[in-house]
């Protein structure tokens, strides 16, 4: 009835426009009353020409066609003789808009808001327009949780038919959540329904996390949590009746009360398998993991249909569908669960397609594609291949699908997408470290050489710890098999007593050779022989150690050491590894004759476990041991392990740790021990940083004079936070650590809690 109203009015509102005349010829057309609109705009959307004979029905379709335009807010035809004269009102245009009060909402985006939806400066003012307009900012504040928020606009008419407007915001106070009770739960608290939840009341963090305002989406949310809890506990018939929200008349708290009926528990009689099996119920059924007596728990059904699901995609089904059929009796309280299987037609791939890669050839990633063009579809295959990608460090993002092949139901593509990052870096500075001081250095490194995947590095270093020039070539695929093989050149100058510990100096050149033998998809040998050039000299501070070594051994060595080590590496990434692990043990020898005669026996293990989407647990632990025989008792001193610094025991200072010479400065030791944990999350409100990690962290380690020396009550221990930022000059890490067992006084250890390095 309104409608029909309203069409009513405007039908009699353009015959009064139109006033009422006998046809006739138009022999010219004047208008009437344009401020800001030029005649031409007029004529153009006009539908009457000069020459035309015009009859009250073509005046009253004119008056139609004028006010579509938006332009006017009052339209009139009459005749003045032959002449057809238009008499309009323009609208006021817009002269200037202007927020002010908002905080919460950046003005610029709220003008681009605006702009998109016909309100801007110069453009025709439209009521309706900002009526919408008030409204949408409400609901954008009311999604903030500022329920209190005042929107007023002010109109101002000017000159030349214009007007200014302003919006005045008053956004008032966030609304926070007072309370939140669960009525109707009887075996669980409602500390423990609430711990998962995403909404809860105010905390000291809050100011963070933001969970102490209230939003339908995540209150919804929070239902499902809920919902979840008791699935997964056996409560079959749990329900929510109802959810009440209110908020206090100043509109600042908000209580919320969520009704509930609990239900009974619920077990498992019997899990069963049926449908199309086309691999042996011996196969599937220990991927289940569910047995009678069980409690229900829609999570771990969830769980068992995953594996099978998976377990299929890996022979090839990669469409397969695993449905559970649970057949429950309420007067028993026991569920039969029956998991049925269809696993579709087996699939093949038609076509394994990389893009994105710009720089890096087509082969370098062909060759680690574990997933081959017309064999079966293999889930863990595609998925290991992207993981291989990812590996290589020449990618910021590696990213894989798996469509159908239009018109066919057994056959699909793998499509690799890449994008690549600067894997090379000509640089030449200066920084500061804390222990090598004023560094001064060049290097040009490319670790995908010419898009070949070699890598290839040329560099010099100058501290006052260390003078370097070294020379490193790769080819990760020497052989077609992946044997890799690399060789280095190297000279290397040091003075020790700049690095915290004893008084000697050396001048070291060198070559080596290296090659690595893949064994299967995870394990890596590698073996390198290696020639070195060693002079050892005194200073007139060195201890007695020193001056007894070059007495007995002299000070020149011409060593030949072959290295042997194996690798277990299962990390899903080279950098910001967050699942998977590292396993590697190592010997390195002397050769019998050499200038040196010594063995060095290393192991290490890491291992990365996901907490969350965003939290990784890590933990670390380093073994090494070193001996010397033939005519060495001992590992050389110069060759010792040492502990404390950024790189291993954090809160001390780098090599501090650990047994000391006869003038009380660290000489290290043939013996280390070394690991620790670590929480590691990435920078909040940046989750999506491929290039910045924090963590907190727990230390141990030290380092001992020989195994008879060996004493747990001399570990270290150290807490504290870190970084890590993969800046443009190489991986920045930054710790601030606090020792918890350092032993103080004269002999006492050296505390350094903020401390930092940059590379590997």
């Amino acid at each position: 009835m309104r409608i029909l109203i309203r069409i009513v009015l405007l039908t009699l509102s353009l015959c009064g426009s139109a006033r009422a005349f006998d046809a006739f010829e138009v022999t010219d057309i004047r208008v009437e009353g344009l401020e800001r609109i030029s005649p031409g705009t007029v004529f153009n959307y006009l539908p009457i020409k000069v020459g035309e004979t015009v009859d009250p029905d073509d005046t009253v379709n004119a008056v139609k066609a004028l006010f579509k335009t938006g332009f006017f807010s009052d339209i009139r035809l009459e005749r003045d003789g032959s002449v057809l004269v238009v008499y309009v009102k323009e609208r006021a245009a817009i002269s200037s808009i202007k927020i002010t009060g908002n905080k919460d909402l950046e003005t610029d985006k709220l003008l681009e808001g605006l702009k998109d939806i016909g309100l801007a400066e110069g453009r025709v003012f439209d009521r309706s327009l900002l009526d919408k307009v008030e409204q949408e900012l409400r609901r954008q504040y009311f999604s903030r949780g500022k329920y209190a928020v005042r929107i007023e606009t002010t109109i101002t008419p000017l000159e030349r038919n214009r007007v200014g407007i302003l919006i005045d915001i008053s956004e008032g106070e966030v609304a926070r959540i007072k309370q939140i009770n669960i009525v109707g739960n009887h075996t669980f608290t409602d500390k423990e329904l609430r711990k998962d939840f995403t909404l809860d009341t105010p905390s000291f963090l809050s100011f963070i996390t933001k969970n102490d305002q209230y939003s339908k989406q995540k209150l919804s949310a929070d239902l499902e949590i809920l919902r979840s809890f008791y699935l997964d506990r056996g409560y079959l018939n749990f329900n929510i009746i109802s959810t009440q929200v209110s908020i206090t008349p100043d509109k600042k708290d908000i209580y919320i009360t969520i009704n509930v009926t609990e239900g009974e528990q619920f077990k498992i009689r019997e899990v069963t398998l049926s449908g199309q099996l086309v691999l042996k119920p011996e196969e599937l059924f220990p991927l289940v993991m569910i047995n009678p007596g069980d409690v229900f728990s829609r999570k771990r059904v969830t769980e068992a249909v995953d594996r099978i699901s998976a377990k299929l995609g890996d022979q090839g089904y990669a469409f397969a569908n695993v449905n559970t059929v649970p057949d429950v009796n309420e007067s028993e309280k026991l569920v039969s669960l029956a998991f049925i299987v269809d696993p579709g037609k087996r699939v093949y791939v038609r076509r394994v397609n990389v893009k994105g890669n710009i720089t890096t050839r087509d082969e370098v990633l062909r060759r680690e594609m574990r997933q081959m063009e017309a064999g079966w579809f293999s889930a863990e295959k595609v998925e290991r291949s992207r993981a291989r990608l990812d590996k290589l460090g020449y990618f910021e993002d590696v990213n894989v699908g798996t469509p159908a092949v239009p018109g066919t139901t057994d056959q699909v593509d793998v499509n690799y997408a890449v994008t690549e990052k600067a894997s090379g870096s000509i640089t030449a500075g200066a920084g500061y470290g804390q222990t090598s001081g004023i560094m001064f250095n060049a290097s040009i490194s490319q670790d995908n050489f010419l898009g070949s995947g070699k890598r290839v590095s040329l560099a010099f270093n100058n501290s006052k710890v260390t003078t370097l020039y070294n020379f490193y070539y790769t080819d990760p695929y020497y052989t077609i098999d992946g044997i890799s093989r690399g060789f280095g050149l190297y000279y290397k100058k040091t003075d020790a007593d700049q690095a915290n510990i004893s008084s000697y100096t050396t001048d070291t050149y060198g070559a080596n050779v290296n090659y690595g033998i893949p064994i299967n998809e995870f394990d890596t040998v590698r073996v390198s022989p290696e020639f070195e050039n060693l002079n050892l000299n005194q200073t007139s501070e060195s201890p007695n150690e020193v001056i007894d070594f070059i007495n007995q051994h002299g000070n020149d060595y011409n060593t030949v050491t072959l290295t042997g080590s194996w690798a277990h590496d299962t990390r899903n990434k080279a950098l910001f590894a967050d699942d998977g692990g590292l396993q590697s043990f190592s010997v390195e020898s002397a050769v019998p004759g050499s200038g040196l005669e010594y063995y060095k026996l290393g192991y290490e293990q890491r291992r990365y476990v996901p907490l969350t989407k965003n939290l990784t647990l890590s933990m670390h632990a380093e073994l090494g041991y070193g001996d010397g025989y033939g005519d060495y008792n001992n590992l050389p001193f110069f060759d010792n392990y040492f502990a404390g610094g950024v790189r291993s025991v954090r809160g001390f200072e780098d090599n501090t740790l650990g047994p000391t010479d006869s003038k009380g400065n660290p000489i290290g030791g043939s013996v280390k021990l070394a690991g620790g944990t670590e929480v590691l999350f990435p920078l909040p409100f940046m989750e999506d940083s491929k290039s910045f990690r924090l963590g907190t962290f727990l230390d141990i380690g030290n380092v001992y004079s020989d195994l008879a020396s060996f004493d747990a009550k001399e570990l270290r221990y150290s807490v504290g936070v870190s970084s890590l930022w993969i800046s443009p000059l190489g991986p920045l890490s930054v710790s601030l650590g606090f020792p918890l067992n350092a032993k103080s006084g004269k002999t006492g250890d050296k505390v350094q809690n903020f401390q930092f390095t940059v590379g590997f």
